[in-house]
């Protein structure tokens, strides 16, 4: 990957390791809906003058209805799936289940996209990952059932976004300006999120804490990340783009365990570890060419040292030669 793909991934891996924390604080106060809307809001009023400012909006024009769909598919819908899941469970294990993410694309593109399908190691990779999502919701999440829901629309949540990376890699959505997308994106979230906004306002004004994750959510979390994510999806493409949730997850826990005080227990641990080992290897070739050029080297060898035997041998036993 090049210089310019890690440092965009470094970026990523931590911007979108908080807005799990954010999320929580404001969900203290404030109904899903509301977070949501008031998140998108910002990012478009952010987004939306610098790309009109720009000409980012006229190649949209024809190809506004495609924008409207990705945008409900990558934001909308996730956002709402994410917020309110996290009324049921801890931001840790949200960030977690998010980590499948890169699975979801594997697991997608076995239909949706040929140059994304994953096969040998790859694939042993996908179902590790997946027995992984499986001892979160069976050794944390347990029986559960409000944990089990909250669990369920997550792993929606990550559906969504997985879908996302594969439209927002075709070239209808590819030839685009990025800042007019991710502009439309938000202002269109924020207009479909409405209804279920305004009818659930706050009856005060949030505290301080909360307007200030509102503004983490909506400026950096949103409007700067959008950004950054699709330039990182243009530049190392949509499986490796994908593998930021490598580390988002380190990220969030160490947050939900240090600032909200949430639970580290070994279930965690241990789906944690199987959903990062699988999606490694399932969106990875960089294990691929060090394991090949292993059993090759082994297999040189052994062919190197039966050669050596069979001089020996020969010499040894020189009637055992063969003659033309």
């Amino acid at each position: 990957m090049s210089r310019k793909g890690w440092l965009l991934f470094i970026a990523m891996s931590v911007i979108w390791g908080i807005p799990y924390l954010f999320i929580k604080i404001a969900l203290r106060e404030l109904d899903p809906g509301v977070v949501v809307f008031v998140r998108v809001g910002i990012a478009a009023l952010v987004l939306l003058p610098l790309a009109a400012q720009r000409g980012a909006l006229r190649p949209l024009q024809k190809k506004w209805y495609v924008v409207a769909a990705l945008a409900c598919v990558q934001i909308a819908a996730p956002f709402l799936l994410i917020s309110f899941g996290e009324q049921h469970i801890a931001s840790s294990l949200t960030s977690l289940l998010i980590a499948s993410d890169p699975l979801l694309v594997a697991l997608f593109a076995l239909r949706l996209d040929r140059s994304e399908r994953v096969t040998g190691l790859r694939l042993v990779g996908l179902f590790m990952g997946i027995a992984g999502v499986v001892t979160l919701l069976g050794l944390d999440v347990g029986g559960d059932e409000q944990r089990l829901l909250g669990a369920v629309l997550v792993l929606f949540a990550a559906a969504c976004y997985a879908l996302g990376i594969l439209l927002v890699k075709r070239p209808t959505i590819a030839a685009l300006p990025r800042l007019g997308v991710v502009a439309v994106m938000c202002t269109v979230s924020t207009i479909v999120v409405s209804p279920l906004a305004l009818t659930h306002l706050p009856a005060k004004i949030p505290d301080v804490g909360v307007i200030a994750s509102l503004l983490v959510l909506g400026v950096v979390c949103t409007a700067l990340a959008y950004l950054i994510y699709f330039a990182l999806i243009a530049e190392v493409g949509a499986s490796r783009a994908a593998v930021i949730t490598y580390v988002n997850p380190a990220v969030s826990v160490l947050l939900g365990v240090i600032l909200l005080g949430e639970p580290l227990n070994v279930a965690i641990i241990v789906g944690f570890l199987l959903i990062i080992a699988g999606s490694w290897l399932s969106t990875s070739s960089v294990l691929a060419s060090p394991l090949k050029y292993f059993f090759r080297t082994r297999q040189q060898q052994s062919s190197l040292d039966s050669g050596v035997g069979s001089i020996e041998e020969q010499t040894l036993n020189p009637t055992t030669k063969e003659h033309p």
